[in-house]
């Protein structure tokens, strides 16, 4: 069984290994031809102009919106959901949200953007009175349900870790149960709450089909309304233009370099849920 486990995990290190070289091996043509500068800090995505223009911003800018709305509105109620489920609900209650709560997690993300097309956009268009509800906030919303079911769940079980005797020796201090929760127990999970809302990041980051079909998929710098507008992410251009390009030309490149950015963001963005969870891991 030694052996098993060895193998199993030296194949996984593997597989990883080989699709880093792949992704890299394929973006190196791109960059062998067309600066790094000129691509991250280019603010036109146009691969049919001429001469083609691969710059990377305006798909970075949509990216980071709809992550920065995702978990502006997943943070705040996964961890007041964890909260509640670990620490006030009774039994049968929690027996339900947490079920509910898996239940979420495992809907497929073309379902959740079937919802945001058909339900949200119209209501997001007719609420703004916008000429299509197709933008940055709907993509956030249907990421922020992607989101939650992570946060929720680490959260949860990082605040249940947390021993029963901090919370005695809090109640013999005179605290009430909310100072307890608030003052104790919440920064003795520091560590697993932090890195949820990492994790989380990392799921919205590299999600596709939900925010292809509810942004609007639109290669531009949102402004003056950012939230409000049509955004298009990394992930989404190379879901819609892989399909189309020809194989070998400077464009294909240009998508696995796009792959290469979204690697790199979401290796930095493990790293840095791993370095939190270590620094502020609670030890009895």
């Amino acid at each position: 069984m030694k052996v098993v486990f060895l193998a199993a995990g030296i194949g996984t290190v593997l597989l990883l290994f080989l699709i880093c070289v792949f992704l890299f091996k394929e973006a190196f043509h791109f960059f062998s031809v067309y600066s790094i500068l000129d691509f991250l800090t280019g603010t036109e995505w146009k691969p049919a102009n001429s001469p083609e223009l691969f710059g990377l911003l305006p798909l970075l800018v949509g990216s980071a919106l709809v992550t920065v709305g995702a978990i502006a509105i997943a943070l705040p109620v996964g961890i007041l959901t964890a909260v509640y489920v670990a620490e006030l609900a009774g039994p049968k209650t929690a027996g339900i949200i947490k079920p509910a709560v898996e239940l979420l997690a495992g809907i497929p993300s073309i379902v959740l953007g079937f919802f945001g097309l058909v339900i949200l956009v119209p209501l997001i268009q007719n609420l703004f009175s916008l000429t299509t509800g197709q933008t940055a906030l709907t993509g956030s919303i249907i990421l922020s349900f992607m989101a939650l079911p992570t946060i929720i769940s680490i959260s949860e079980d990082a605040i249940s870790a947390v021993p029963d005797s901090l919370r005695q020796g809090s109640f013999a201090l005179g605290s009430t149960h909310w100072q307890t929760i608030y003052k104790v127990v919440l920064p003795a999970a520091i560590s697993g709450i932090s890195a949820s809302v990492i994790l989380g990041i990392g799921r919205a980051v590299g999600e596709t089909m939900a925010v292809l079909m509810v942004t609007g998929n639109m290669a531009i710098i949102p402004w003056p309304d950012p939230y409000l507008s049509s955004v298009r992410t990394m992930t989404a251009t190379i879901a819609l233009e892989m399909g189309e390009v020809a194989k070998g030309t400077e464009h294909y490149y240009a998508l696995f370099a796009v792959g290469v950015v979204l690697f790199v963001m979401t290796f930095v963005i493990n790293l840095i849920a791993d370095a939190v969870k270590r620094k502020y891991r609670f030890e009895v």
